[in-house]
Order: structure tokens, then sequence, then C-alpha cells
């Protein structure tokens, strides 16, 4: 009859590695990033006067009827108040504007279905003679996108493109446009 097992005996040194094993199937590539930095952009303006010599109407939009400089050819006029965007994507957008009365002015956007009054970025004043000033990101869904700037079609009153604002030189107006992806 044997005895009880007696007690474990310390653990021996570690022995040498073994052979690598082979490699292994490349995997799947992911997908693409977005690009970086900036891919296009166009600057548009007016000059006060003689641009914008006629108050700017409910649901009308205000003239940029000057070119700029540009770059990437993606971004540009089709019109003295229209401008479309080519290429599907995001693009940042700044304008800004003088005007004699309270108001507001918002970014439109027709993808082939009419001009529709982005919400987002509606932008105002309440009182004074100063700049209206927006900034927004627009994305668009299909190529050849028409951009401009209204007079939202529900405000009551015309706005007046203030010439001369603070001297005797023309004021300018300018849409910046930006395609950021």
């Amino acid at each position: 009859m044997a005895g009880p097992p007696g007690a474990a005996g310390p653990q021996g040194p570690q022995g040498e590695p073994g052979p690598a094993g082979a490699q292994g199937i490349q995997g799947p590539i992911g997908p693409q990033g977005l690009p970086g930095g900036v891919l296009a952009f166009a600057d548009f303006y007016a000059l006060m006067p003689p641009d914008n010599a006629v108050p700017v109407a409910p649901g009308s939009d205000v003239d940029f009827p000057n070119d700029g400089p540009n770059g990437g050819a993606q971004i540009f006029r089709t019109g003295a108040d229209t401008f479309n965007l080519s290429a599907i994507g995001v693009y940042q957008v700044l304008f800004q504007v003088s005007v004699d009365e309270a108001g507001q002015l918002v970014l439109t956007l027709n993808s082939g279905a009419g001009a529709t009054e982005l919400a987002y970025t509606v932008v105002g004043r309440a009182t004074g003679t100063s700049q209206i000033v927006g900034l927004a990101l627009v994305q668009t869904s299909v190529v050849n996108s028409i951009l401009t700037v209204r007079n939202p079609a529900s405000e009551p009153t015309a706005l007046t493109i203030t010439p001369l604002a603070g001297g005797t030189e023309s004021v300018s107006a300018h849409l910046v446009i930006t395609r950021l992806a």
C-alpha cells in the first residue's frame, strides 16, 4: 500500500522559447478616412454702391456679383446671387452684410427640389445699422446644390444693404464658402 502523496516540489526554470509560428493571412482593408484640410474655397463679394441698390425683399436673395479669390474649381457662381456647390460634401459658409434695418438673413440650399431655407442658419439683429454676420456648416447630399443668402420669406421688411457705411468708400459684403469634406 502506498502512502499519501508528498508536497509539490519547487517550479523548475523556464524553458527556451519555441520557434515562431507561420505568418497569418492579411486582414481586410479598413474604410477610407475623411480627407483632411481645405478641399476648395471661394470668396464672392458686393460693393455698395453700386451693388444691391434695390432693397432685398422678403424671400429674395442678396447679390454677391463679384468674384474674389478661389481654389479647387468646385464652388462657382451661377448668377449674381446663386452659388453652385458641385461636390457632395460639408461646406463652411461665412457671410457678412451691412444693413440699415433690424432684420434677419438665412442660407438656402436647392438640391433639385427648390430652395429650402436652412432654419439652423438664421442670423439677425434687433436694432442698429451694422452688419449681419452668419457662420454655418452646410452638408450637401447631391452634386450641384445651389446656395443663396436670403432675406427669409416670413420677414415683414425689405432690407436696405448699407452703402458707404461709416465713410466715403464703398462697403463690401462677402460670402466665403470653404469645402471641408
